[in-house]
Protein backbone atom coordinates (compact mmCIF):
# COMPACT_ATOMS: atom_id res chain seq x y z
CA UNK A 1 0.00 0.00 0.00
CA UNK A 2 1.23 3.47 -0.92
CA UNK A 3 -0.02 6.84 -0.51
CA UNK A 4 1.75 9.93 -1.71
CA UNK A 5 0.36 13.57 -2.17
CA UNK A 6 0.94 16.13 -4.47
CA UNK A 7 2.16 13.25 -6.76
CA UNK A 8 3.43 13.90 -10.46
CA UNK A 9 1.62 11.84 -12.99
CA UNK A 10 4.64 12.51 -15.89
CA UNK A 11 5.50 8.78 -15.51
CA UNK A 12 1.61 7.30 -15.28
CA UNK A 13 0.74 8.80 -18.67
CA UNK A 14 2.28 7.91 -22.21
CA UNK A 15 1.83 11.21 -23.50
CA UNK A 16 4.09 12.20 -20.39
CA UNK A 17 2.46 15.15 -19.69
CA UNK A 18 3.73 16.80 -16.51
CA UNK A 19 0.82 17.28 -14.05
CA UNK A 20 0.17 16.28 -10.65
CA UNK A 21 -2.56 14.44 -8.84
CA UNK A 22 -3.57 15.70 -4.85
CA UNK A 23 -3.57 12.10 -3.87
CA UNK A 24 -1.72 9.04 -5.46
CA UNK A 25 -2.60 5.37 -3.94
CA UNK A 26 -1.25 2.33 -5.21
CA UNK A 27 -2.50 -1.23 -3.74
CA UNK A 28 -1.57 -4.61 -3.95
CA UNK A 29 -4.51 -6.06 -2.88
CA UNK A 30 -8.46 -6.11 -2.97
CA UNK A 31 -8.73 -5.80 0.38
CA UNK A 32 -6.32 -2.61 0.65
CA UNK A 33 -8.39 -1.02 -2.16
CA UNK A 34 -11.36 -1.50 -0.17
CA UNK A 35 -9.87 -0.74 3.04
CA UNK A 36 -8.63 2.55 1.38
CA UNK A 37 -12.22 3.36 0.29
CA UNK A 38 -13.30 2.61 3.86
CA UNK A 39 -10.95 5.57 5.34
CA UNK A 40 -12.13 8.12 2.50
CA UNK A 41 -15.62 8.04 3.71
CA UNK A 42 -14.40 9.69 7.09
CA UNK A 43 -11.48 11.72 5.79
CA UNK A 44 -11.39 15.60 5.04
CA UNK A 45 -10.65 14.51 1.48
CA UNK A 46 -14.03 12.44 1.56
CA UNK A 47 -15.59 14.21 -1.93
CA UNK A 48 -12.76 14.49 -3.73
CA UNK A 49 -13.37 12.98 -7.06
CA UNK A 50 -11.24 9.34 -7.65
CA UNK A 51 -10.17 7.97 -11.04
CA UNK A 52 -8.51 4.63 -11.52
CA UNK A 53 -5.75 4.18 -13.69
CA UNK A 54 -3.67 1.60 -15.52
CA UNK A 55 -0.60 2.81 -17.58
CA UNK A 56 -1.50 5.72 -18.83
CA UNK A 57 -1.40 4.52 -22.31
CA UNK A 58 -4.93 5.78 -23.04
CA UNK A 59 -5.07 8.63 -21.15
CA UNK A 60 -4.85 12.70 -21.51
CA UNK A 61 -4.96 14.79 -19.03
CA UNK A 62 -5.51 18.74 -19.41
CA UNK A 63 -4.47 19.94 -16.17
CA UNK A 64 -3.70 18.65 -13.08
CA UNK A 65 -6.22 16.38 -11.54
CA UNK A 66 -7.66 17.51 -7.93
CA UNK A 67 -8.56 14.14 -6.14
CA UNK A 68 -7.61 11.09 -5.67
CA UNK A 69 -5.60 8.50 -8.29
CA UNK A 70 -6.32 4.93 -7.90
CA UNK A 71 -3.47 2.76 -9.54
CA UNK A 72 -3.73 -1.63 -9.07
CA UNK A 73 -0.63 -3.74 -8.14
CA UNK A 74 -2.15 -6.56 -8.01
CA UNK A 75 -0.04 -8.77 -10.33
CA UNK A 76 -0.87 -12.50 -10.14
CA UNK A 77 -2.14 -14.95 -12.68
CA UNK A 78 -4.30 -17.63 -10.85
CA UNK A 79 -5.17 -21.37 -13.26
CA UNK A 80 -9.00 -21.54 -12.50
CA UNK A 81 -9.93 -23.96 -14.68
CA UNK A 82 -8.31 -26.33 -17.22
CA UNK A 83 -9.40 -29.02 -19.92
CA UNK A 84 -7.92 -30.99 -22.85
CA UNK A 85 -8.40 -27.77 -25.01
CA UNK A 86 -9.08 -24.38 -22.47
CA UNK A 87 -7.66 -22.67 -19.76
CA UNK A 88 -9.53 -20.17 -18.14
CA UNK A 89 -6.58 -17.92 -16.25
CA UNK A 90 -7.49 -14.98 -13.16
CA UNK A 91 -5.52 -12.11 -14.06
CA UNK A 92 -4.25 -9.48 -11.48
CA UNK A 93 -5.15 -6.04 -12.98
CA UNK A 94 -1.87 -4.39 -12.62
CA UNK A 95 0.11 -6.81 -14.72
CA UNK A 96 1.37 -5.26 -17.97
CA UNK A 97 -0.63 -6.45 -20.98
CA UNK A 98 2.35 -7.60 -23.00
CA UNK A 99 3.91 -9.19 -20.20
CA UNK A 100 0.11 -11.36 -19.88
CA UNK A 101 0.61 -12.04 -23.66
CA UNK A 102 3.83 -12.82 -23.41
CA UNK A 103 3.44 -15.53 -20.64
CA UNK A 104 0.38 -17.10 -22.60
CA UNK A 105 2.13 -17.58 -25.82
CA UNK A 106 5.19 -19.06 -23.44
CA UNK A 107 2.38 -21.27 -22.04
CA UNK A 108 0.78 -22.42 -25.28
CA UNK A 109 -2.24 -20.65 -24.13
CA UNK A 110 -3.67 -18.72 -27.64
CA UNK A 111 -5.88 -16.35 -28.28
CA UNK A 112 -4.43 -13.00 -27.58
CA UNK A 113 -0.98 -13.07 -29.26
CA UNK A 114 -2.38 -10.76 -32.31
CA UNK A 115 -2.83 -8.24 -29.29
CA UNK A 116 1.06 -8.45 -28.37
CA UNK A 117 2.78 -4.96 -27.94
CA UNK A 118 0.17 -2.86 -26.78
CA UNK A 119 0.56 -0.86 -23.70
CA UNK A 120 -0.95 -1.04 -20.98
CA UNK A 121 -2.34 -2.81 -17.88
CA UNK A 122 -4.35 -6.09 -17.59
CA UNK A 123 -7.90 -4.03 -16.22
CA UNK A 124 -7.49 -1.57 -19.34
CA UNK A 125 -8.36 -4.22 -21.65
CA UNK A 126 -11.23 -5.55 -20.14
CA UNK A 127 -12.39 -1.49 -20.05
CA UNK A 128 -11.38 -0.35 -23.43
CA UNK A 129 -11.96 -3.41 -25.29
CA UNK A 130 -8.19 -3.13 -26.75
CA UNK A 131 -7.86 -4.93 -29.94
CA UNK A 132 -5.71 -5.45 -33.10
CA UNK A 133 -4.75 -7.26 -36.08
CA UNK A 134 -8.20 -8.37 -36.26
CA UNK A 135 -8.19 -9.57 -32.29
CA UNK A 136 -10.13 -7.93 -29.50
CA UNK A 137 -9.82 -8.34 -25.83
CA UNK A 138 -13.11 -9.33 -25.60
CA UNK A 139 -12.79 -12.25 -27.52
CA UNK A 140 -11.49 -14.11 -24.92
CA UNK A 141 -12.45 -12.27 -21.66
CA UNK A 142 -14.72 -14.67 -19.79
CA UNK A 143 -15.40 -12.20 -16.69
CA UNK A 144 -14.78 -8.86 -14.48
CA UNK A 145 -13.84 -8.74 -11.13
CA UNK A 146 -14.40 -4.86 -9.64
CA UNK A 147 -14.79 -2.68 -6.62
CA UNK A 148 -17.16 -0.36 -6.13
CA UNK A 149 -15.51 3.32 -5.71
CA UNK A 150 -18.42 4.88 -3.55
CA UNK A 151 -19.28 1.63 -1.13
CA UNK A 152 -16.05 -0.72 -1.42
CA UNK A 153 -18.21 -3.44 -2.43
CA UNK A 154 -16.80 -6.25 -4.71
CA UNK A 155 -19.06 -7.31 -7.54
CA UNK A 156 -18.03 -10.16 -10.58
CA UNK A 157 -20.02 -9.40 -13.91
CA UNK A 158 -20.21 -11.50 -17.02
CA UNK A 159 -18.97 -11.05 -20.33
CA UNK A 160 -22.46 -10.51 -21.85
CA UNK A 161 -22.52 -7.90 -19.13
CA UNK A 162 -19.56 -5.68 -20.05
CA UNK A 163 -21.96 -4.87 -22.83
CA UNK A 164 -18.57 -4.98 -25.41
CA UNK A 165 -18.45 -2.98 -28.60
CA UNK A 166 -15.84 -1.85 -30.78
CA UNK A 167 -13.45 -0.22 -28.38
CA UNK A 168 -16.25 0.02 -26.38
CA UNK A 169 -17.73 -1.09 -22.75
CA UNK A 170 -20.20 -0.45 -19.96
CA UNK A 171 -17.09 0.63 -17.91
CA UNK A 172 -17.10 3.91 -20.48
CA UNK A 173 -20.84 4.57 -20.23
CA UNK A 174 -22.98 3.35 -17.32
CA UNK A 175 -20.06 2.39 -14.81
CA UNK A 176 -17.33 5.01 -15.93
CA UNK A 177 -15.55 6.50 -13.10
CA UNK A 178 -17.59 3.82 -10.87
CA UNK A 179 -15.60 0.64 -10.30
CA UNK A 180 -12.38 -0.43 -10.22
CA UNK A 181 -11.32 -3.48 -12.18
CA UNK A 182 -9.23 -5.72 -10.00
CA UNK A 183 -9.25 -8.85 -11.79
CA UNK A 184 -10.07 -10.34 -15.40
CA UNK A 185 -10.79 -13.70 -16.38
CA UNK A 186 -9.63 -15.14 -19.84
CA UNK A 187 -10.63 -17.89 -21.35
CA UNK A 188 -7.94 -19.04 -23.60
CA UNK A 189 -7.29 -21.90 -26.04
CA UNK A 190 -4.38 -24.77 -25.91
CA UNK A 191 -5.03 -25.44 -29.48
CA UNK A 192 -3.79 -22.62 -32.02
CA UNK A 193 -5.47 -21.76 -35.00
CA UNK A 194 -3.32 -18.36 -36.92
CA UNK A 195 -5.86 -15.57 -36.92
CA UNK A 196 -4.60 -14.05 -40.19
CA UNK A 197 -7.91 -12.03 -40.89
CA UNK A 198 -5.81 -8.73 -40.77
CA UNK A 199 -4.28 -8.76 -44.58
CA UNK A 200 -1.23 -6.89 -43.66
CA UNK A 201 -0.51 -9.50 -41.26
CA UNK A 202 -1.34 -12.43 -43.67
CA UNK A 203 0.81 -10.86 -46.46
CA UNK A 204 3.77 -10.67 -43.94
CA UNK A 205 3.27 -14.39 -42.59
CA UNK A 206 2.43 -15.98 -46.31
CA UNK A 207 6.07 -13.87 -47.54
CA UNK A 208 8.27 -15.33 -44.33
CA UNK A 209 6.83 -18.53 -43.43
CA UNK A 210 5.69 -19.89 -46.78
CA UNK A 211 4.45 -23.35 -45.65
CA UNK A 212 6.48 -23.73 -42.22
CA UNK A 213 3.31 -24.56 -39.01
CA UNK A 214 3.00 -21.27 -38.14
CA UNK A 215 3.48 -21.19 -34.36
CA UNK A 216 1.91 -18.61 -31.73
CA UNK A 217 5.48 -17.16 -30.92
CA UNK A 218 5.27 -16.76 -34.90
CA UNK A 219 2.33 -14.68 -34.93
CA UNK A 220 3.64 -12.67 -31.44
CA UNK A 221 7.04 -11.60 -33.37
CA UNK A 222 5.11 -10.43 -36.70
CA UNK A 223 2.66 -8.49 -34.59
CA UNK A 224 5.57 -6.65 -32.56
CA UNK A 225 7.80 -6.43 -36.12
CA UNK A 226 4.28 -4.32 -37.53
CA UNK A 227 3.32 -2.41 -34.56
CA UNK A 228 7.09 -0.93 -34.07
CA UNK A 229 7.20 0.35 -38.24
CA UNK A 230 4.12 2.07 -37.36
CA UNK A 231 4.21 3.35 -33.77
CA UNK A 232 6.77 5.36 -31.89
CA UNK A 233 7.91 3.94 -28.54
CA UNK A 234 6.51 6.61 -26.00
CA UNK A 235 9.67 6.32 -24.04
CA UNK A 236 11.01 8.25 -26.78
CA UNK A 237 8.12 10.54 -28.37
CA UNK A 238 5.09 10.84 -25.88
CA UNK A 239 2.01 9.22 -27.37
CA UNK A 240 -1.07 7.67 -26.58
CA UNK A 241 -1.30 5.02 -29.74
CA UNK A 242 -3.95 5.57 -31.92
CA UNK A 243 -5.81 8.38 -30.62
CA UNK A 244 -8.42 8.06 -32.52
CA UNK A 245 -10.99 5.42 -33.47
CA UNK A 246 -12.09 3.98 -37.27
CA UNK A 247 -15.19 5.79 -37.64
CA UNK A 248 -18.06 3.23 -39.41
CA UNK A 249 -20.45 5.54 -41.96
CA UNK A 250 -23.40 4.66 -43.73
CA UNK A 251 -22.78 3.37 -47.62
CA UNK A 252 -24.26 6.11 -48.89
CA UNK A 253 -21.91 7.98 -47.92
CA UNK A 254 -18.93 6.20 -48.68
CA UNK A 255 -20.01 5.47 -52.02
CA UNK A 256 -19.91 9.61 -52.30
CA UNK A 257 -16.51 9.78 -50.82
CA UNK A 258 -15.34 6.53 -53.53
CA UNK A 259 -16.06 8.54 -56.59
CA UNK A 260 -13.88 11.18 -55.20
CA UNK A 261 -11.35 8.59 -53.76
CA UNK A 262 -11.53 5.55 -55.74
CA UNK A 263 -8.47 3.74 -53.73
CA UNK A 264 -10.14 4.41 -50.27
CA UNK A 265 -9.24 1.40 -48.07
CA UNK A 266 -12.61 0.51 -46.32
CA UNK A 267 -14.17 -3.04 -44.61
CA UNK A 268 -17.63 -3.62 -44.89
CA UNK A 269 -19.17 -3.69 -41.33
CA UNK A 270 -22.83 -4.85 -42.71
CA UNK A 271 -25.11 -3.95 -45.89
CA UNK A 272 -25.54 -0.44 -44.78
CA UNK A 273 -22.43 0.48 -42.83
CA UNK A 274 -18.25 0.53 -43.49
CA UNK A 275 -15.30 1.38 -41.44
CA UNK A 276 -12.86 3.52 -43.02
CA UNK A 277 -9.66 4.19 -41.48
CA UNK A 278 -9.07 7.29 -39.51
CA UNK A 279 -5.55 7.32 -40.48
CA UNK A 280 -6.28 7.58 -44.11
CA UNK A 281 -8.85 10.30 -43.64
CA UNK A 282 -6.28 12.44 -41.77
CA UNK A 283 -3.28 11.97 -44.36
CA UNK A 284 -5.55 13.35 -47.43
CA UNK A 285 -6.24 16.03 -45.05
CA UNK A 286 -2.41 16.94 -44.94
CA UNK A 287 -1.74 16.50 -41.35
CA UNK A 288 0.59 13.48 -41.86
CA UNK A 289 3.98 14.75 -40.15
CA UNK A 290 2.81 18.19 -39.21
CA UNK A 291 3.22 20.36 -36.03
CA UNK A 292 1.68 22.70 -34.15
CA UNK A 293 3.89 24.13 -31.71
CA UNK A 294 4.76 21.16 -29.32
CA UNK A 295 2.11 18.89 -30.62
CA UNK A 296 2.56 17.19 -34.04
CA UNK A 297 1.29 14.07 -36.06
CA UNK A 298 3.84 11.27 -36.50
CA UNK A 299 5.27 11.19 -39.40
CA UNK A 300 5.06 7.39 -39.57
CA UNK A 301 1.38 6.73 -38.77
CA UNK A 302 -1.38 10.18 -39.00
CA UNK A 303 -3.70 8.06 -36.25
CA UNK A 304 -1.00 8.69 -33.74
CA UNK A 305 -0.30 12.23 -31.94
CA UNK A 306 2.50 13.18 -30.25
CA UNK A 307 4.34 14.91 -27.83
CA UNK A 308 7.34 16.69 -30.09
CA UNK A 309 8.76 17.93 -26.45
CA UNK A 310 6.85 19.91 -23.43
CA UNK A 311 2.91 20.06 -24.77
CA UNK A 312 0.66 20.29 -22.15
CA UNK A 313 -2.43 18.11 -22.33
CA UNK A 314 -4.44 21.34 -23.71
CA UNK A 315 -1.91 21.20 -27.19
CA UNK A 316 -2.79 17.84 -28.18
CA UNK A 317 -6.30 18.56 -27.49
CA UNK A 318 -5.98 21.92 -29.85
CA UNK A 319 -4.53 19.59 -32.35
CA UNK A 320 -7.18 17.12 -32.33
CA UNK A 321 -10.00 19.15 -32.59
CA UNK A 322 -8.34 20.77 -35.41
CA UNK A 323 -7.86 17.49 -37.44
CA UNK A 324 -11.71 16.60 -36.60
CA UNK A 325 -12.62 19.90 -37.70
CA UNK A 326 -10.75 19.51 -41.17
CA UNK A 327 -11.99 15.72 -41.81
CA UNK A 328 -15.27 16.74 -41.32
CA UNK A 329 -14.79 19.71 -43.39
CA UNK A 330 -13.75 17.46 -46.37
CA UNK A 331 -15.40 14.12 -45.89
CA UNK A 332 -18.33 14.85 -43.36
CA UNK A 333 -17.16 12.10 -40.90
CA UNK A 334 -17.02 12.93 -37.49
CA UNK A 335 -13.96 11.57 -35.74
CA UNK A 336 -14.67 10.25 -32.23
CA UNK A 337 -10.94 10.23 -29.77
CA UNK A 338 -10.60 6.59 -28.45
CA UNK A 339 -7.96 8.35 -26.04
CA UNK A 340 -9.87 10.01 -22.85
CA UNK A 341 -9.84 13.37 -21.80
CA UNK A 342 -9.20 13.81 -18.26
CA UNK A 343 -10.33 17.58 -16.62
CA UNK A 344 -10.40 18.07 -12.82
Amino acid sequence: MNTKYNYSLVKHNTFGIDVAADIFFEYSSVEELTDFIAEMKHSPEKNKPMLHIGEGSNLLFLNDFKGVILHSQIKNIQRISERKNVIVLRVGSGLKWDDFVAYCTLNGFCGIENLSGIPGEVGASAVQNIGAYGVEASDTILRVELVDLQTGKKRLISKKDCQYGYRDSIFKNEFKGRYAVTYVHYKLSKKFTPNLSYKALKSMVDVKYERRQLSPTDIRKEVIHLRDQKLPDPNILGNAGSFFMNPVVEKQLFDQIQKDYAQVPFYEIDEEHVKIPAAWLIEQCGWKGKNVGPAGVYDKQPLVLVNCGGAVGQDIAKLAESICQSVHAKFGIDLHPEVNFIAS
